[in-house]
């Protein structure tokens, strides 16, 4: 009797599970296959999560401790954005000749975790080499190369994956669990790093994370593409000449990529010298790093769910407006305020309130923005801007550093936060975009 009891509440505990994975009891209207979609983007999202972590939090300290300076930080993200751009274009148009967008992004997501492999490995037979830096600096920018390469075809895959009656929901239940993932890896890697050390200690959690990403492309490549059986159709010229016209028929699509060059340049004037400003000047070990961003992750936590229900009934764009006008206070705290290890546990989770409901609304909004047909060059296109707007943001940002150190770049970022989220409140309105491609020049 009390293994039957047992039994039936083991099974009630993984039914409510396997409810979470798709966000909730709304997809049981939805047909079998894709419900197992959505269970396994949700599992591709848990080890990419904290495949992902590792990388994010420790690639600056791992090259920091092997002797590079905060110039080349800088650089790394400036040339890393600016090569990564020149990718998307021919990678979308790719996903809309062949149809093969799953294939593509798995192939983008393999070659990106094999660099992460080798960013581990190379050291151990080029300890002495002298430009082992520049080699790393290289590797780093590689990865997101590769990464840029997948992210047309996964966008594309993504939005006909996930309905948009449960985006919210969905993606907070996701995001939920992808942030617990990140807090169990920063805590033990971060803790694991200071045990034993740098660069060994970098080394050990870079291969770890290429494991994890082997994971995350196993769940991904599981997905039922609903496009499979695609055959252009001739209608839809994939030419850059027919996607810019494609492009200008949609105003509230340009209006949204021109905040987004605005927003993003702002924030990646700040954003590549934030670790080392914990560690040059603040003197924080790798332990610290780590709790700093769990204190980011568990806040981001208690919010994502809520955020997704908000969401789905306010809206995105009023979510989004909320907390665009708060996040340029965290730039302002860490560059007039920090000075002990407290003061950042406590804004840090702050920074994952803020970042967590603004990412979330924001991506939902991004994918109303998209026409569905042509989602892959739309999203192409938006994530071009973004990324050469992060690269002339580091390129700033590394020049600046030098004149007004870390406060200036900090106040700077503040100000070019604040004039985006304006002009995201005049310019920017949620959208239904139509699912039909528009008529293009060849």
């Amino acid at each position: 009797m009390k293994f039957d009891q047992l039994q039936n509440q083991w099974s009630r505990i993984r039914q409510n599970f396997t409810h979470f994975t798709w966000g909730g009891t709304w997809a049981l209207s939805l047909s079998v296959e894709n419900r197992k979609n959505l269970t396994f983007f949700f599992y591709d999202g848990l080890f990419a999560a904290a495949s992902d972590k590792i990388v994010l939090t420790y690639l600056t300290i791992y090259i920091l401790s092997l002797g590079a300076t905060r110039q080349q930080i800088g650089l790394l993200s400036s040339l890393s954005n600016f090569a990564a751009a020149l990718m998307l274009l021919p990678a979308a148009m790719l996903v809309e000749r062949t149809g093969k967008r799953q294939q593509i992004t798995i192939a983008g997501a393999s070659a990106s975790r094999l660099v992460v492999l080798m960013m581990a490995v190379i050291p151990f037979f080029l300890k002495d080499f002298s430009g082992l830096i520049w080699l790393l600096l290289g590797l780093g920018l590689l990865r997101e190369v590769f990464n840029n390469i997948g992210y047309p075809g996964w966008i594309a895959l993504t939005g006909d994956i996930v309905p948009i009656e449960g985006r919210g929901r969905y993606f907070g239940a996701r995001n939920f669990i992808m942030g617990l993932a990140g807090i169990i890896t920063a805590l033990l890697i971060g803790e694991a790093i200071t045990q034993i050390g740098g660069p060994l200690g970098y080394q050990i959690s870079f291969i770890l994370a290429a494991i994890l990403g082997g994971f995350s492309i196993y769940f991904f490549s599981r997905l039922k593409d609903p496009q499979k059986d695609h055959q252009s159709d001739g209608q839809t010229s994939s030419n850059l000449k027919a996607i810019l016209s494609s492009i200008k028929g949609h105003p509230h699509f340009i209006a949204f990529i021109l905040f987004a060059a605005v927003w993003n340049f702002s924030i990646n004037i700040f954003a590549p010298f934030f670790n080392v400003f914990m560690v040059d000047t603040l003197r924080f070990t790798a332990a610290m790093i780590g709790v700093t961003a769990v204190a980011n992750t568990t806040a981001n936590l208690v919010i994502q769910r809520r955020i997704g229900n908000l969401a789905d009934r306010w809206g995105n764009r009023n979510v989004s407006i909320v907390f665009m006008l708060l996040i340029p206070l965290l730039p302002l705290a860490w560059g007039l305020w920090f000075r002990q290890y407290w003061q950042a546990i406590l804004f840090e989770v702050l920074s994952g309130l803020f970042w967590g409901a603004y990412n979330l609304a924001s991506f939902n909004t991004l994918l109303l923005q998209t026409p569905e047909k042509l989602r892959a060059r739309f999203s192409a296109f938006h994530q071009i801007i973004v990324t050469l707007s992060l690269a002339g943001g580091a390129a700033l940002g590394s020049f600046l550093i030098t004149l007004i150190d870390f406060k200036g770049v900090a106040l700077v970022s503040a100000i070019g936060r604040w004039i985006a989220g304006i002009l995201f409140l005049l310019i920017v309105h949620d959208q239904l975009p139509s699912k039909e491609p528009q008529p293009s020049a060849d």
